[in-house]
């Protein structure tokens, strides 16, 4: 199932809904974080429909998120061109996650600075290895279409990137399409870890660059590095490329290394 029909299900008041067919974006015990993020910015979109584009979030991971949910939208301040909402995911009753979404105007360019382009450039993605292969249970990757954008494998410097599509983009815009694809990948800090163990997510902030986001046939490239992995946390930099080489998002995200 498309993840349209998670979002579909969002209530206009903050009542607690099961949410159809969740379990196939699980990830353990919880919804994956991209999931869980889109959610939250399905729920700000639905409640305030005449937001100006999204440019920023910033997204607290606080608890496992299961197959039923209440939603909670909050107008933190509204200015002349930038308007700040909050959005939360309550389980039971109690917080699972907390996020800042920050929706700007377009104003005229007074500073001009692209972003680098993707290097080393692991060539187009048709060309590429499959990398993961449908688990045939209930996964969230199973959604995705994912394949290899780096020759290394196994232990090693702490990157990894992958070639990321969605199998069904149906009803989702550009930056939902995003959301759900920039945490996608599992924390590079695995490449490091001594001993076999599990990661967590904690929270991811990220700028979109493009708030119009265009790509090739749905590919992303999706890359996470590992800046500082020490004390059973990493500091790990999320970023997006469209198919031709050009970023869309930026982001940042702790994660905590467990084992």
């Amino acid at each position: 199932m498309g993840f349209n029909a998670l979002i579909e299900a969002i209530p206009a008041d903050g009542r607690e809904v099961e949410l159809p067919e969740a379990g196939e974006w699980m990830q353990g015990r919880t919804l994956y974080g991209g999931a869980t993020a889109l959610l939250a910015y399905a729920a700000a979109r639905a409640r305030l429909p005449e937001l100006p584009p999204l440019r920023a979030a910033q997204v607290g991971f606080v608890a496992p998120v299961g197959e039923r949910a209440a939603f909670r939208v909050e107008t933190v301040r509204q200015g002349r061109n930038v308007t700040q909402v909050r959005s939360e995911l309550l389980c039971g009753g109690k917080l699972a996650l907390t996020a800042l979404w920050l929706f700007g105007e377009e104003r005229e360019p007074n500073a001009l600075h692209p972003p680098a382009r993707a290097e080393p450039w692991p060539g187009p993605p048709e060309e590429a290895e499959l990398a993961v292969r449908p688990s045939g249970g209930r996964f969230f990757t199973d959604n995705f279409e994912i394949r290899r954008a780096q020759d290394e494998r196994g232990p090693g410097e702490p990157i990894v990137r992958r070639w990321v599509r969605l199998e069904d983009r149906a009803g989702l815009t550009p930056e939902m399409e995003v959301i759900l694809l920039g945490d996608a990948l599992p924390p590079a800090a695995m490449r490091v870890m001594r001993r076999q163990g599990p990661l967590s997510s904690i929270n991811w902030s990220f700028n979109l660059l493009d708030p119009a986001p265009r790509t090739r046939d749905g590919w992303y490239l999706a890359e996470t590095a590992s800046d500082h992995a020490d004390h059973g946390y990493s500091s790990e930099r999320l970023r997006l490329w469209n198919a031709d080489g050009e970023q869309v998002l930026a982001g940042m995200q702790a994660a905590a290394i467990f084992g």
